[in-house]
């Protein structure tokens, strides 16, 4: 393949053609992924620019239901002009008003510790395209209720690294023990063995996984 890893390469060549060549080495690695990609179409995953938001979002959806972090990160949207939560915003915002709108005590301390992790700098989205993978998981979990997992997510559905193969996440455990007819839940091991023929588009073989859980 001509594209470079994305920890490595500088350009950022459009999704569309990253995604195509992605499927194409993908068909071509692996049979599975070949007929997977075969019944779901072209990867359509698109970044998700708000840096800030997305994390305030991912550290409000822990432990809840779909419907119940909608509802509660709606209302701590509504809190700030445009539903634009910002890190000086959040900053400046008093834990009693973001207990009002369904926050815990412990979210809303996470809340402020990434607010604070933006303005003092262990978080600087300008400078993540010069980082890699590693480098951004790092600064990430020095957050408050930040882990790997979140900052893998966040890897894959805010900077569209193609190259993230989050082995802790239960979907793909269950998709991979489904299509390559394992026994039982692969481990982090097996995961990155039968991975390894995917290298370097591991996001996309993870996004045709998560889909193929809707297949019946």
């Amino acid at each position: 393949m001509a594209l470079l890893s994305p920890t490595k390469r500088r350009g950022r060549p459009g999704a569309r053609t990253s995604h195509a060549a992605a499927g194409r080495h993908l068909a071509q690695a692996d049979p599975v992924l070949r007929k997977l990609i075969a019944c779901i179409g072209p990867c359509d995953l698109t970044p998700r620019r708000r840096c800030f938001a997305t994390l305030c979002d991912s550290i409000i959806a822990q432990q809840l239901s779909t419907h119940v972090a909608e509802v509660i990160f709606d209302r701590f949207a509504g809190l700030y002009p445009r539903r634009l939560p910002t890190p000086q915003a959040v900053a400046k915002t008093a834990p009693t008003r973001l207990r009002a709108v369904g926050l815990s005590r412990q979210k809303s301390d996470y809340l402020k510790d990434l607010a604070a992790g933006f303005l003092d700098g262990r978080i600087q989205p300008g400078r993540m395209a010069r980082q890699s993978n590693e480098e951004i998981i790092e600064a990430l979990v020095s957050i408050h209720g930040i882990g790997r997992w979140t900052a893998e997510m966040f890897l894959i559905f805010s900077l569209n690294r193609l190259d993230v193969l989050p082995v802790d996440d239960l979907g793909i455990k269950k998709a991979m023990q489904r299509w390559y007819g394992l026994r039982a839940l692969p481990t982090a091991r097996k995961i990155r063995a039968i991975g390894k023929t995917w290298h370097p588009y591991e996001t996309v073989a993870s996004w045709y996984l998560w889909q193929s859980l809707r297949l019946s």
